[in-house]
């Protein structure tokens, strides 16, 4: 098996957990089969860089002396924000050269400051998806996967799907046994798919301010399988349906039918994901009803049937 060699590209300001958690799974593969991955890291002049965190880390490299790689990795942080001009010259002229191109938070921003998405699909923190779409309109920016793949080019959203997908590219090369293996011994899941929404329906809306829509926000995320129509979640409220239903979306960010659409989605995903329960069984549980209503709100959500995301995300020691 040939060695790959993968080439974290470090400057001032950078997100230090979008260079050393990409660079632990690929290290921990390393170790795993010895001979697999060279990972190197390389600032334009060589200097050390302090991360935003103000960590200081020493590069292996000058990006000049920098040798050709197999997997190019661009980390984001504040430093995406006004880079030095020689740093998009050195990715428009070296990016094309790698078989493949990945991206951390931010650091989409600077891919597409060298011309390297034009024309792709592509995703980066969420804070930042406007601004990526606002000034290189060539991109076609997807705000909600935690990570998005568009042939040899892959970015991530923020921080720790950066892990994510660097999992997904260790098991493309190496298998899943050997990327399970390095995802238990870092305490993190091989199973966010990369089309997950980057946020959980609690994060994805906004806490409400007033007490009674909060408490609805607790009860429907305690209670996926309860009555939650419009009518039963604002007498809870005790407000009328069509008040409960405004104030909702007004503080929340989100229409309750959305909301709890997104809570039994989350809530099948952890059965599936964790427990032996049947499908039948976690439909009544998460609120479905039947398998076949849940299998359409899979399909539509995430583009697959429970039975195969099961098989896909759940780790091997629990089938």
């Amino acid at each position: 098996m040939a060695q790959r060699t993968v080439l974290f590209v470090l400057f001032d300001d950078v997100q230090s957990l979008d260079v050393t958690g990409p660079m632990e799974v690929f290290m921990g593969a390393e170790k795993h089969l010895p001979g697999t991955y060279r990972v190197i890291t390389a600032s334009l002049d060589g200097g050390p860089v302090r991360t935003s965190g103000g960590l200081t880390v020493v590069p292996d490299h000058a990006l000049a002396e920098a040798p050709d790689a197999h997997t190019l990795v661009v980390p984001g942080g504040e430093g995406t924000r006004n880079p030095r001009p020689a740093l998009a010259d050195w990715l428009r002229e070296h990016g094309p050269r790698a078989e493949r191109l990945v991206s951390v938070c931010t650091g989409a921003i600077l891919l597409a400051a060298a011309g390297l998405l034009d024309g792709r699909r592509a995703t980066t923190h969420w804070a930042y998806c406007d601004k990526l779409a606002r000034n290189h309109p060539a991109v076609q920016v997807d705000p909600d996967p935690i990570y998005v793949r568009d042939g040899r080019v892959a970015t991530s959203a923020g921080v720790t799907s950066g892990i994510d997908l660097a999992l997904a590219l260790v098991e493309d090369d190496l298998g899943r046994d050997v990327a399970l293996g390095i995802a238990r011994h870092l305490v993190v899941f091989l199973r966010r798919p990369g089309n997950q929404a980057q946020f959980s329906a609690q994060l994805a809306a906004q806490t409400a301010r007033r007490e009674p829509l909060r408490e609805v926000q607790r009860w429907i995320t305690e209670h996926p399988d309860a009555d939650l129509a419009v009518e039963a979640l604002a007498a809870r409220a005790s407000l009328s349906p069509r008040h409960f239903a405004r104030a909702f979306q007004t503080e929340t960010g989100m229409t309750p039918g959305r909301y709890v659409d997104r809570v039994r989605l989350e809530h099948a995903r952890r059965l599936l994901e964790d427990t032996p329960d049947g499908i039948e069984e976690i439909s009544r549980a998460s609120g479905y009803g039947t398998p076949e209503a849940m299998r359409r709100a899979f399909v539509r959500n995430l583009g697959t049937a429970p039975a195969e995301y099961r098989r896909r995300f759940r780790p091997a020691t629990t089938q």
